[in-house]
């Protein structure tokens, strides 16, 4: 090999990264517990990216449809901040909405279960004094299982009990100031990452202009259009999938509402729309709201429970199969395969959150490699039908001639 420059530039940045890893592998709990301290710092600012995006869909959409044509100096001025007014008021309307319809009815519920749990209890002693008239030899079982009350050594219980009291008190209380700073942190981040949303989405402008002058004073000019062109493919695909996951929400939600209102179910419109919020979350969410469903139904009518989670799978397979691959599938141009799996790495690292961004994630992933594979191969003059692709018909009209 030719040890010029460059090559010997190259061997130096081998060498230094070989190092590096070395030393990093050497002290990995170090380098983790410096990388989980970075993001910690960090976070609430991914978290009001997070928010700036999502509220960039709607608040786009209100100065499109009020503000599109209007070039009078008033418009210009008021445009962003009411759209971004409205959005934020309808993000939060719709949440709030869904509150108030299931809040109730939870409480009314358990209310509801709580009265009739002595019934239940009387149930099931009658079904045990049925199981001892039948079975004699359980009967005698059963009578094994009761305590002797005399025989108890309440002094030991009392010495116990202080024992785990006095040892346990610490750690309780630690666990409580733990739980406590988490809230506290958790909510004094998602107000620092709403503020630094409200500040992206009114100066978005602007701040793409000073990213465009930066990459183009660092990087050569290729690059950064490289670059520039991920960014545009990020925020297309993002935007998509948004748009996409709240139209299949919409739809499963007015699924369930109509079928349980056809099949005369309760709270068909309480399930119907708590089925339609939790459907954001991709692939689980619904089971969330089928999960409180069959609980409300359950109350009412056990039977009817049994049959609405029947529904619920035969509505999600429709779902499947159908309208989501249409809906959201081809919004993002992800198979389902690489749904799944984007679903479950970010529902395991970043829990809920990692479940909504990582779809769009994988998608820009995997259209960058489609689209360096196909050209690789292109390039390497591969025929199409060597590696299992079809080749592209010409449209109508048209012949594979040149011209």
């Amino acid at each position: 090999m030719d040890l010029n420059r460059n090559n010997m530039k190259k061997i130096a940045l081998l060498i230094a990264f070989a190092v590096l890893l070395f030393v990093g592998l050497e002290n990995f709990q170090k380098v983790t517990g410096v990388i989980s301290g970075f993001f910690a710092l960090v976070s609430p600012f991914i978290l009001g990216g997070c928010i700036a995006f999502i509220l960039n869909v709607p608040m786009a959409f209100i100065e499109r449809s009020l503000f599109g044509k209007r070039r009078e100096a008033w418009a210009r001025k008021c445009k962003r901040p009411v759209s971004l007014v409205l959005a934020i008021a309808l993000v939060l309307g719709l949440v709030v909405v869904v509150v108030l319809l299931v809040a109730p009815q939870i409480a009314r519920s358990i209310g509801l279960l709580s009265n009739r749990m002595p019934d239940f209890f009387l149930k099931v002693q009658g079904w045990i004094s049925e199981l001892e008239a039948q079975f004699p030899a359980l009967s005698g079982q059963l009578s094994n299982l009761q305590f002797d009350w005399d025989t108890i050594d309440w002094g030991m219980v009392g010495q116990t009990a202080w024992d785990f009291l006095r040892n346990g008190a610490g750690d309780m209380l630690g666990s409580t100031f733990n739980m406590a700073s988490s809230i506290i942190g958790a909510i004094v981040n998602f107000f620092l990452g709403m503020f630094f949303a409200l500040y992206v989405l009114l100066q978005k402008e602007k701040l793409g202009r000073q990213v465009k002058k930066l990459l183009y004073a660092v990087l050569p000019s290729p690059k950064a259009d490289g670059f520039l062109s991920i960014c545009t493919l990020s925020q297309q695909t993002f935007a998509n999938f948004i748009t996409g996951q709240c139209t299949e929400a919409v739809i499963l939600g007015l699924m369930f509402f109509i079928s349980m209102s056809v099949l005369h179910f309760p709270y068909a419109l309480l399930v119907g729309a708590l089925i339609a919020l939790t459907a954001l979350i991709p692939i689980f969410g619904a089971f969330i709201g089928c999960f409180v469903g069959a609980f409300l139904i359950l109350i009412e009518n056990p039977m009817q429970a049994l049959w609405f989670i029947i529904l619920f799978l035969v509505l999600q397979q429709v779902e499947g199969n159908l309208i989501y691959p249409h809906v959201v599938g081809n919004s993002v141009g992800l198979p389902s395969l690489w749904v799944l799996v984007a679903v479950t790495v970010g529902g395991s690292t970043m829990g809920i959150v990692g479940m909504i961004i990582c779809i769009p994630v994988f998608s820009v992933l995997y259209t960058l490699i489609r689209t360096a594979t196909n050209n690789r191969l292109r390039a390497r003059g591969v025929p199409p039908e060597k590696w299992g692709d079809s080749p592209q018909k010409p449209p109508k009209g048209k012949t594979g001639a040149k011209e």
